[in-house]
């Protein structure tokens, strides 16, 4: 085989979405977004979201609303210091479902900023 063939395989390769079973293809630099991966249907998935208050003011929570019933979100703590975090837990059922899904938990806030922040949830729900 040419050397071309070699460098396109593992330039594309990476592309592929091929990945070690159950390992996630999360980006672990984006703390708004978690990949499950490959789950089975009728699974009850769970995930624990960091929220930090970078701003130089107190951060009130006022709620969230999620994109559908299969999804739930619950906040540890509705108000923020400076500097502070909380836990955004949010739970997916996956029944009902097959192939590939994305759901979103909105944050309501009073920063007059940024006043809704989305996390984003995804799994490839298989049989």
């Amino acid at each position: 085989m040419s050397k071309t063939y070699w460098v396109l395989f593992f330039l594309l390769f990476p592309l592929t979405g091929c990945y070690p079973q159950g390992q996630t293809t999360t980006d672990f630099s984006d703390p708004y977004s978690w990949d499950f991966g490959a789950v089975k249907r009728d699974e009850v998935l769970k995930h624990d979201f960091v929220l930090k208050n970078e701003s130089g003011r107190i951060l009130t929570i006022k709620g969230t609303n999620t994109s559908c019933g299969c999804t739930i979100s619950k906040i540890e703590k509705s108000t923020l210091l400076p500097g502070e975090t909380t836990i955004i837990k949010v739970q997916f059922n996956t029944k009902g479902y097959k192939g590939e899904v994305q759901q979103f938990v909105y944050v309501n806030t009073d920063d007059t900023e940024n006043p809704v922040l989305r996390f984003i949830i995804k799994a490839n729900v298989t049989e």
